[in-house]
């Protein structure tokens, strides 16, 4: 299907049914992020895997008029805690277009460790693209994401 035609106002409705069922199974776990009122962005954790792995993939995106504001960042520290506590995982995935400096440094402030580089992964605006594979391990904060936002807030 082309790209203009998976991002139809159809093919985002169904998009959100499918949302919607995946989190009603528990493999999907999305959050809306709404700053003065209006949604501004949204936070997933998708692919949730029970079992032996217990990991899940970090997805989000921001609305332009807020970036820049720290309320990215934010969001997903939040949900990052969320993930590692409330929802007993044990490994998050963050997987950013090498081009997305802004989306790498978040993650990387946050404690995620870049682990390689996904290529010809991801069919955006008709070409497959490469994407950086980052990660957060449980363990690997001694405390929570939160904190670990507030370290970085000044910076």
């Amino acid at each position: 299907m082309p790209w203009a035609a998976r991002h139809s106002p159809p093919a985002y409705r169904a998009m959100r049914r499918a949302l919607a069922r995946r989190a009603r199974a528990g493999l999907s776990v999305p959050f809306a992020v709404r700053v003065d009122g209006r949604l501004a962005g949204q936070v997933t954790v998708d692919n949730v895997v029970r079992g032996a792995l217990r990991s899940g993939w970090l997805g989000y995106w921001i609305d332009r008029g807020v970036a820049g504001r720290g309320m990215a960042s934010l969001a997903v520290a939040l949900v990052c805690d969320h993930a590692f506590t409330e929802m007993g995982l044990h490994r998050l995935q963050a997987d950013i277009r090498p081009e997305n400096v802004p989306s790498q440094r978040l993650v990387e402030r946050l404690g995620f460790t870049r682990e390689g580089v996904l290529r010809r992964y991801l069919d955006i605006d008709g070409e497959w693209r490469d994407h950086l594979a980052y990660a957060l391990l449980a363990d690997d904060l001694p405390g929570t994401a939160l904190a670990r936002w507030r370290e970085h807030a000044g910076r």
